[in-house]
């Protein structure tokens, strides 16, 4: 069953408490994106706005750190309400089993992230650790990019290879998810669908609308599959 993870650097921070209120009968999960203007070359939200996220709702929230140094955000991810913590492949590649035994003994789900460009086998040393695998079908740092088409291949592989070994990730994606690649997406072996602007908060000024929107696009990419 495919999900929904809705990237809350889109929503109406002015409008926290209703916007949650609307979100938490429809959404199993939340993506916070965590940029630090190195690594990624933006800002977004920090570990201050998480923990006013968490004081709102008790849904789970996946925090996806783009960050030169991980090491430094982890603890206060945790201590600020993650679910799940998800640094960049990229940037664990000397310490990553200690980087999973760190988020594991904050009480927190382990993640990590591969940007488009990033191979799978680069991150298949330690997949059997992993609770929540996001592949990056965007380069990273701004909404509005282009779907890249390759990455369908990377999410078969995710996929396959889950199934080979046994493993447990859930397989999210992150970049430009909407209409136009739902069925696609899922066919190749998506689990969570990270939606931001076109996938839900672009859907229609009142937010109860565009949760119904997005989940009746979904409903009928899939109906047209079958069909």
């Amino acid at each position: 069953m495919v999900t929904f993870a809705p990237s809350l650097m889109c929503m109406d921070l002015g409008k926290i408490k209703e916007q949650f209120e609307v979100m938490d009968k429809h959404i199993d999960l939340y993506h916070v994106d965590i940029m630090d203007g190195h690594f990624c070359k933006n800002m977004a939200l920090t570990p201050g706005i998480l923990k006013a996220f968490r004081d709102h709702t008790d849904t789970e929230i996946d925090v996806h750190l783009m960050t030169t140094n991980p090491s430094d955000w982890i603890e206060m991810c945790a201590k600020a309400g993650a679910t799940y913590i998800s640094p960049h492949a990229e940037t664990i590649n000397t310490d990553a089993f200690r980087t999973m035994q760190l988020i594991d003994s904050l009480g927190c789900k382990r993640g990590v992230v591969l940007n488009p460009a990033t191979p799978l086998n680069y991150v298949e040393s330690y997949l059997e650790y992993i609770d929540m695998l996001t592949i990056m079908t965007v380069d990273i740092g701004f909404a509005g990019q282009k779907f890249i088409d390759q990455m369908y291949e990377k999410i078969r592989q995710a996929k396959a290879l889950r199934d080979e070994k046994g493993y447990h990730y859930k397989i999210q994606i992150d970049g430009h998810c909407n209409k136009e690649n739902y069925r696609q997406l899922a066919e190749a072996g998506a689990d969570v669908l990270v939606v931001g602007n076109a996938g839900l908060f672009g859907l229609d000024q009142d937010l109860e609308t565009a949760c119904n929107k997005m989940q009746a696009e979904f409903d009928l990419c899939m109906l047209e599959k079958a069909v």
